[in-house]
């Protein structure tokens, strides 16, 4: 299987990107400049192409790539942020991804749909409601996966800015999240608390490998018991900004 990730370099007004849930903190450029090279090139030694999406300076969140499309098969669903401030970055991810061979589709107006807030495993599409992504957009998502056979799943998101600011899902398709920050647990198949809230967060690379934050490192060894691989990533500075290891790539597969 071919493994390919669209990735965005942060641009130099990163420290001005939106914060929702947290307090502000300074951010510093050259710092997360270096981390998200680190992210990029721990995904390079895991075997995975990096295609870069033409920068978007003069939007600060546009590093955080994940929110400007869901990709699903040979489909291409590029969003439309429900921040307005970032709704030109997605103009460089449909350029990137058509020239891939994509098709493209697009979230309309009203509609609203941010990436970071769908989470995928095994035909399930789950979407968070409450914050950047509106009714509308889920009803027009779940319309253009249907005839992919994806099942769409809307579930409450008010703790967090994104569904997967809470949870991600491992490889067996249990469902992680920091407990104080997940909206309905039980709603979850095979939930499995986390201690940290940066442990919530895991990217998948293959079948039994993750990228984490090297901020959770209870979870990382809790992980580890559960027999994973786990590949740590410093992103502080972009978790000051509501970032974290998912939202700086689009991992292509296939």
């Amino acid at each position: 299987m071919r493994k390919r990730a669209l990735v965005r370099r942060p641009g130099p007004r990163l420290a001005d990107g939106l914060v929702t849930h947290i307090p502000r903190t300074p951010v510093d450029g050259e710092l997360a400049l270096r981390q998200w090279q680190g992210y990029v090139d721990a995904l390079r030694a895991e075997g995975w192409e990096t295609i870069e999406v033409p920068p978007a300076d003069d939007c600060p969140d546009a590093v955080f790539v994940e929110d400007t499309v869901v990709v699903h098969g040979d489909l291409a669903v590029v969003s439309r942020p429900g921040a307005d401030e970032r709704r030109p970055e997605t103009a460089g991810t449909e350029r990137t991804l058509a020239a891939l061979g994509y098709r493209i589709a697009r979230i309309e107006a009203p509609g609203t749909l941010d990436g970071g807030d769908v989470l995928k495993h095994d035909g399930t599409v789950w979407v968070g409601l409450g914050g950047r992504t509106n009714e509308a957009g889920l009803a027009q998502l779940a319309a253009l996966l249907a005839p992919l056979g994806a099942e769409v799943v809307g579930v409450p998101v008010t703790r967090v800015l994104h569904l997967k600011s809470g949870v991600t899902a491992l490889p067996d398709g249990t469902v992680v999240g920091f407990e104080p920050l997940v909206d309905d647990p039980a709603g979850w198949p095979g939930f499995l608390a986390v201690p940290e809230e940066e442990g919530s967060h895991v990217v998948l690379l293959d079948g039994t490998t993750v990228l984490m934050s090297s901020s959770a490192p209870a979870t990382r060894a809790l992980l580890e018991g559960r027999g994973l691989r786990v590949v740590a990533v410093d992103v502080t500075e972009f978790e000051k900004l509501e970032g974290c290891v998912t939202c700086l790539s689009v991992r292509l597969r296939g």
